[in-house]
């Protein structure tokens, strides 16, 4: 297999974005007006938003991400790797990608949510230095599963590089 490229997700990515949005999360898919908000900076003029999607050598879509950054706080909108790149390091190489726009965007910290029963996502953030700080009870609908939220404090100094140094 060989290694995903990672580029700026653009309005012709959005029916591959979804198609593996919703073979991932079918219970609490985005919808494309989210994807297409997103993509447009909608809501909040102060916001940077960074979207990326990691294309294999065919030009299929297998990974996507995307970080909000607003007044020095990042925040991870999004990320997800095709199940066939479960293990390839894809997910590290994504997140890695929204640390440098956090870094970029002069934030001193990125928050995320993340399923409670999603520990294979838990161990990645994890590894890069995210830290539980709480709870949003019934956060992911209509599956009504409780979030977790985890911080990173200094984005800048947890790359992949550092980690795997």
């Amino acid at each position: 297999m060989t290694e995903a490229v990672l580029r700026d997700m653009r309005w012709w990515d959005m029916d591959a974005v979804l198609a593996l949005e919703h073979d991932l999360f079918p219970e609490d898919a985005w919808s494309r007006g989210m994807f297409w908000s997103e993509l447009a900076d909608a809501g909040h003029p102060a916001a940077s938003r960074t979207y990326v999607v990691a294309e294999d050598g065919g030009g299929r879509i297998v990974g996507y991400a995307g970080l909000a950054a607003v007044a020095g706080t990042g925040d991870v909108q999004t990320i997800a790797a095709a199940r066939d790149h479960w293990g390839t390091g894809l997910g590290a190489r994504l997140l890695t990608a929204l640390l440098r726009a956090a870094t970029a965007a002069e934030c001193h910290e990125v928050l995320l949510e993340v399923r409670v029963d999603n520990g294979r996502a838990q161990r990645l953030y994890e590894r890069f230095g995210f830290a539980p700080i709480g709870f949003r009870k019934g956060y992911y609908q209509p599956g009504n599963v409780d979030a977790l939220v985890m911080r990173l404090a200094d984005p800048a100094q947890n790359t992949v590089e550092e980690i795997h140094g």
